[in-house]
């Protein structure tokens, strides 16, 4: 198999298998417990939480585990417009935002709030200014993602974020950060909120994390019960999860500088064999080294994904969230009907190698030369 979805989720190594493991078999201890094997595990827990944040480049205690990054992001929109209630209920947010973040605007706006959505260029760009340019005086948050998970489109968070007090000093800054997680500080980005999650840099599925800042006041539970996370997030702490993320997290500082290099001349590679195909476009700026989005233009997308997939060839139509329906990102660049309907992503891993981008060249060139495009 070619796997060439890491947007998606990442395979998971080993060393973090085994470290899960660890946990489940043997140290297995709820953290509220107060006998010493709950003791460990409440050490445990804030040792993962601390090898966390040092990947965020945050302070650990501003760190609390969530179930994934759609969990961060509905409690980040929800704790901003719940602190700024009484100042005003407007929020901005970027048409291309993940999921997660568009339909919690969405309950947002059943609930009284109103959303302005900032459409890109043809590119998927979008300026600070233009964020700026939105914030109003009854602005309560700003919801700006920090890479694109479709276009692999960074966009500029720590200019919002420096820009932000002299348009409105209480309106607060969210990003979703889960494509970007390894390659940011928390520090320098200056957000309010900074959501991640753990299967995006081969950690386990179901745990992410939340950043909140110091502007935060009192910051609004997402769930009351038994008092975890301080007070903030309740739920038994899902240990084995912390383990393997954090473990996840420690590999990734072992090599991000080393990987960042290797990502950037795969998807320069990668690119240059793509585009090498007749009919094949490039799709948005794609400025983060690890997604790459092209269109196959007249092929729709759902036929070559299925393709290649019977070949034991791993890539994606877009989101993995949308599941076949059609991406909201794409729409949002306003493409030709048969570009739109072409638009296809690979997205790379530490391991992905060029003799892997090479057969799915060549597999992307059968299918074109060997399949009716669309009308």
């Amino acid at each position: 198999m070619i796997y060439l979805d890491h947007a998606a989720t990442a395979p998971v190594p080993r060393a973090v298998a085994d470290a899960m493991y660890e946990v489940l078999a043997e140290q297995y201890g709820n953290p509220s417990s107060q006998y010493p094997l709950g003791a460990e595990m409440k050490k445990r827990a804030e040792d993962w939480r601390r090898t966390v944040a040092a990947l965020l480049d945050c302070p650990a205690d501003r760190l609390f585990f969530t179930s994934c990054g759609t969990e961060g992001d509905n409690w980040a929109l929800r704790a901003a417009a719940w602190q700024n209630r009484h100042a005003g209920r407007h929020i901005v947010a970027t048409a291309v935002e993940h999921s997660a973040v568009l339909e919690c605007c969405k309950w947002l706006e059943r609930e009284g709030c109103e959303v302005t959505y900032l459409a890109p260029d043809g590119e998927g760009n979008i300026s600070a200014a233009q964020v700026l340019e939105a914030v109003r005086p009854d602005t309560a948050a700003v919801s700006l993602m920090l890479v694109n998970n479709e276009l692999g489109t960074v966009y500029p968070v720590a200019d919002v974020a420096r820009g932000l007090p002299a348009r409105n000093p209480k309106t607060l800054l969210h990003t979703d950060a889960v494509q970007g997680l390894g390659t940011f500080s928390a520090r320098d980005l200056g957000a309010d909120f900074v959501t991640v999650s753990a299967h995006k840099i081969g950690g386990p599925k179901g745990i992410g994390a939340l950043y909140i800042g110091p502007r935060v006041r009192n910051p609004r539970p997402l769930l009351a019960g038994g008092g975890q996370e301080r007070g903030l997030r309740a739920g038994t702490e899902a240990t084995a999860q912390m383990a393997g993320f954090a473990r996840a997290a420690e590999l990734r500082l072992e090599g991000r500088d080393r990987d960042r290099a290797r990502l950037e001349a795969l998807h320069a590679y990668a690119r240059e064999k793509l585009l090498a195909i007749p009919d094949m476009l490039p799709v948005g700026a794609g400025t983060a080294p690890h997604i790459l989005s092209v269109s196959l233009t007249g092929w729709p997308a759902g036929n070559i994904v299925n393709d290649l997939g019977s070949q034991g060839i791993c890539i994606s139509a877009g989101s993995a969230c949308h599941q076949g329906r059609p991406s909201h990102v794409v729409a949002a660049l306003k493409l030709p009907k048969r570009a739109a309907a072409g638009v296809i992503r690979l997205s790379f891993g530490p391991e992905t190698t060029e003799a892997e981008i090479d057969v799915c060249a060549q597999a992307l060139r059968r299918h074109r030369d060997t399949r009716m495009p669309m009308l």
